[in-house]
């Protein structure tokens, strides 16, 4: 369900852009949120503090599309807690765009 819950997300997206409105990501917000569930293991300028933690400075992790990091994000990745519940999709976009603004 929360599958079908994401991409219907997406294609909401889509199409709430395709009528001419956009959401504009809050790099503010994202920053903020950043720094609260993110900052304590990749580091408040993006420089990882831990150990196989990806760093964000040089913004090697950021290659990816903002949908599959939005799932690493929701689900989790290896060491990483999923955020799925704790942050909407909304926010996790919010997030990206501020790590993007990191490099």
């Amino acid at each position: 369900m929360v599958i079908v819950n994401r991409y219907f997300f997406v294609c909401l997206t889509f199409l709430w852009m395709s009528t001419g409105y956009s959401y504009a990501a809050d790099t503010v917000k994202g920053g903020e949120l950043y720094g609260i569930y993110c900052a304590s293991c990749h580091g408040a300028t993006g420089s990882s503090v831990m150990p196989n933690v990806p760093s964000f400075e040089q913004g090697e992790s950021l290659f990816q599309s903002d949908l599959t990091l939005l799932n690493s994000i929701s689900e989790g990745k290896n060491s990483m807690p999923s955020y799925q519940g704790i942050l909407s999709d909304r926010d996790i976009l919010d997030v990206i765009a501020y790590l993007r603004t990191l490099n």
